[in-house]
């Protein structure tokens, strides 16, 4: 019988050394996954309008929320955005998000497989 807990008289079998298989579509090491978040952090400085909805208003006809400004930090589940003309900040998250326009070109992830 095996005991639960490790001892230096143990004695660990070795497993075989397997190389890593490459499997079409899978996120590739070194390679960033295209969700919004990392899309953020590519454009991060960049001018924008963004556009937030919620689904529960407290005051009729307020489920909406735009702001111009640029993204200063993005996590999983959230983002942080300064408005340009008074820089307040606002933190969001992302559930609420509904799509960003920017003024000029956005920074995006390599295409090529």
């Amino acid at each position: 019988m095996m005991p639960y807990y490790w001892t230096p008289t143990t004695q660990q079998q070795q497993m075989p050394q397997v190389p890593p298989q490459v499997i079409p579509g899978a996120r590739q090491p070194g390679r960033e996954q295209s969700f919004i978040e990392n899309i953020f952090r590519l454009n991060r400085g960049k001018p924008g309008t963004f556009h937030f909805s919620f689904e529960h208003a407290v005051e009729p006809g307020k489920n909406t929320k735009i702001v111009r400004g640029v993204v200063e930090a993005a996590g999983r589940d959230h983002v942080i955005l300064r408005e340009l003309k008074s820089n307040h900040r606002f933190l969001f998250p992302m559930i609420y998000f509904d799509f960003a326009e920017y003024d000029e070109e956005m920074a995006y992830f390599n295409q090529n497989p």
